[in-house]
């Protein structure tokens, strides 16, 4: 498959980035899609004793398996499937399963430390990144950690407190000045996922010419 798009989504943990992955993907059911979170690419801690792995910084650029990622984007651009990898939360290691994915007309990939490496960057057809207060973005996590990912709130608060805040200053939040687009709150932006979603169309008419 030729002129494959692909699509970056950044911002803090619970700015809504998978929502928006998920609006977009709904919304463009005509079109071959699919959705790729960053977090697949954890760096793979099977050898490591689960006391260490729990002080695993995941919200640090050195928690991802970059090359891994440029890699995979390189092949779904050339039209070549890649074997995505699982990351297990519960285990907080990767999975031994692996997802064939096969290239789509666009690719979406999300993920908090996404537009950190440049040649990631330079990968991405569209960067968006989305902007949400602080507040929110922490309860959001504190929801979904506790419901899907097996943690305790004090664990969540403490990690939210030690890595995830001070990461998000650090790494994430600077990294605003590279996107196309911001999208202030997330999914709930409708005009701004609209403008996205009109993009997108705009480009897929163009690789039909």
């Amino acid at each position: 498959m030729n002129n494959v798009i692909l699509i970056g989504i950044a911002g803090g943990s619970g700015s809504g980035k998978t929502s928006i992955a998920n609006k977009l993907s709904e919304d463009l059911k005509e079109s071959s899609l699919f959705v790729i979170s960053e977090d697949a690419y954890y760096k793979n801690q099977d050898s490591i004793p689960m006391e260490q792995r729990l002080k695993t910084n995941y919200d640090h650029p050195d928690s991802i398996e970059i090359d891994r990622v440029i890699s995979d984007l390189k092949s779904l651009k050339m039209g070549k499937s890649i074997q995505l990898p699982v990351y297990d939360y519960v285990n907080h290691t990767r999975s031994s399963e692996s997802l064939t994915i096969e290239p789509t007309q666009v690719v979406i990939i999300e993920g908090v430390l996404l537009f950190v490496d440049p040649r990631v960057r330079d990968l991405l057809d569209i960067k968006i990144f989305v902007d949400t207060d602080d507040d929110i973005r922490f309860i959001r996590r504190l929801k979904r950690d506790i419901a899907e990912r097996g943690r305790t709130a004090d664990n969540v608060i403490e990690q939210y407190l030690d890595t995830v805040k001070p990461m998000y200053h650090q790494f994430v939040e600077p990294t605003k000045r590279y996107a196309n687009v911001i999208i202030p709150e997330g999914v709930g932006n409708a005009t701004g996922v609209e403008m996205i979603q009109s993009r997108i169309e705009r480009i897929l008419q163009d690789n039909k010419k």
